[in-house]
């Protein structure tokens, strides 16, 4: 068993940091709000109070964080930060979905630190987080992910192999950005087709029996009919990704479809939806 820091509890991480627990590993976590560590300290979690103190003595120091700023925040800070308090024989992992260009800055600090590190983000949201059913990009070393695997594994199922530092992140953006396009889109055909006089549940039910939709966007339709908005996925995440995703294929003229989507998002968090789920974005339409 292991002794880790994790950093961050928000929906995500307070479940991921759980399921290490139900493992049997020794547990520190540190978060913005204290409140938060309560549970997770009543299942046997110690509770630090910088990035710094629960990273040291940690053989692994994770991280769940909302964005870029919050990540330079509990990595680098000079006094307070994780990177600062590790041990030279820790691994350092990622698991927030941050921009590229960010991304790869913590590698180099972490090899400056004389640290591993790699970058470990998510597919899968909290009924996912819950039944330690994640599936994880792993970016980094093969030495890394060896030594990963047996913590990733306590919180998820599959891990997949991508590639050197950032190339995991690449896809967890690639793969936001997929499920946000085809969840607009979704909208607008479901806004569409009860204005044909047809019902969009029946026509619903034909299209996703075809090889042109997938499962995320199928399931998408039907919550949009429902009118079941639970926030696993935010909008204002969301729309957060998609700039990540634009920049990384190097600026809205290289990506004019990606730029489009991520319009509609900012478009709905002017409308006030930012905090539900990614499906509210049909609210935006005329008829939604």
């Amino acid at each position: 068993m292991a002794n880790i820091a994790f950093l961050g509890l928000g929906a995500m991480g307070t479940r991921m940091a759980a399921n290490l627990l139900d493992a049997g590993h020794a547990v520190t976590v540190w978060n913005r709000t204290a409140a938060r560590c309560a549970p997770l300290a009543e299942k046997g979690a110690n509770i630090s109070a910088t990035p710094h103190d629960a990273a040291q003595g940690a053989e692994f120091v994770l991280t769940m964080l909302r964005d870029d700023a919050a990540s330079v925040q509990v990595w680098t800070d000079p006094q307070s930060g994780a990177f600062a308090g590790m041990d030279k024989s820790a691994l350092a992992i990622e698991c927030s979905t941050l921009s590229l260009e960010h991304l790869r800055h913590l590698a180099d600090v972490a090899t400056r630190h004389g640290l591993q590190f790699m970058d470990a983000p998510v597919a899968g949201s909290r009924p996912q987080a819950e039944a330690g059913s994640l599936i994880f990009f792993a970016g980094g070393t093969d030495e890394a992910l060896a030594r990963a695997t047996p913590i990733l594994s306590a919180m998820g199922d599959t891990s997949h192999p991508a590639g050197p530092d950032g190339a995991a992140m690449a896809i967890k953006l690639a793969v936001n950005t997929l499920y946000a396009t085809q969840t607009a889109v979704m909208a607008e055909l479901v806004s569409m087709l009860p204005r044909q006089g047809l019902d969009a549940a029946s026509c619903l039910a034909i299209i996703g029996a075809t090889p042109a939709c997938s499962p995320a966007a199928r399931v998408a339709g039907e919550l949009m009919l429902k009118g079941d908005t639970p926030p696993l996925f935010p909008v204002e995440l969301v729309k957060k990704d998609l700039g990540y995703a634009v920049s990384a294929a190097g600026g809205p003229a290289h990506a004019p479809v990606s730029e489009q989507v991520r319009a509609r998002f900012a478009a709905a968090i002017q409308q006030g939806l930012a905090h539900e789920q990614l499906t509210a974005v049909i609210k935006t339409l005329p008829d939604g």
